[in-house]
């Protein structure tokens, strides 16, 4: 792992971008020694310091825990393949004329997860101590990279999830998982159908998972329920 850079924070938090295996991410650490690690994943066409996840960062830092989130294969600073041109115009092209591109998003995410999993687990091999609880934070195409890494990483003890649907891939993985679970609902999403969110939620094997359905659409989850996953992780 090489670090490339480093800035600290009015409030003692520091940001170390590194390049690990030739994939650039971003390793935050509180002001104190970390009580835990949170592996954070950014959704479709985001990246490693896109807003909400600069200040999921800062949420969790706050609470003593060192964040890690890395640029997922054809965003941010990566180059894109024909397959990630490919898909991005062909859902661009659905989503815009009123068409439903879910089966096309859930088929990009597969390919993503296939991807990003060897990447993020050779990532927390190589990470500088950071705690002993290790936890999972992302929605949309985080979860759908979040949910088989978890399936396959037993470090992952908490996660949260949420802003995705079933499909075969993803309930498979999810009845591999016992790490507690936060999964997020929202009731009006225009991208996940309610069905297809309450089934992966029922999916998910381990005892310990909750579900948190709100109104408004994709990516309008409330203030509290953000603050709710930090305390999950972050206990």
């Amino acid at each position: 792992m090489r670090f490339t850079s480093e800035t600290t924070s009015a409030d003692g938090t520091t940001a170390r971008d590194f390049v690990h295996d030739g994939v650039p991410g971003v390793l935050w650490t509180p002001a104190g020694t970390p009580s835990g690690l949170v592996l954070s994943a950014h959704g479709g066409g985001q990246h490693k310091r896109a807003p909400g996840i600069t200040a999921r960062a800062a949420r969790c830092a706050a609470a003593g825990l060192a964040v890690v989130t890395l640029d997922a294969p054809g965003h941010g600073d990566r180059p894109r393949t024909t397959d990630d041109e490919r898909f991005a115009t062909e859902i661009r092209s659905r989503i815009t004329s009123g068409h439903d591109a879910g089966a096309l998003v859930a088929e990009y995410n597969a390919l993503q997860a296939a991807r990003a999993i060897p990447e993020w687990r050779s990532v927390l091999d190589a990470l500088p101590a950071t705690g002993e609880s290790v936890g999972f934070w992302g929605v949309s195409m985080g979860a759908a990279i979040g949910i088989p890494l978890a399936a396959a990483e037993p470090r992952v003890r908490t996660a949260v999830f949420g802003l995705i649907g079933a499909t075969e891939p993803l309930t498979e993985a999810a009845a591999r998982i016992t790490a507690s679970v936060r999964f997020l609902l929202q009731w009006d999403d225009q991208l996940i159908a309610r069905d297809a969110g309450l089934a992966l939620f029922d999916a998910f094997a381990t005892r310990q998972k909750s579900l948190h359905a709100n109104p408004g659409g994709h990516g309008e989850v409330p203030e509290h329920e953000l603050a709710g996953a930090v305390t999950l992780l972050a206990g």
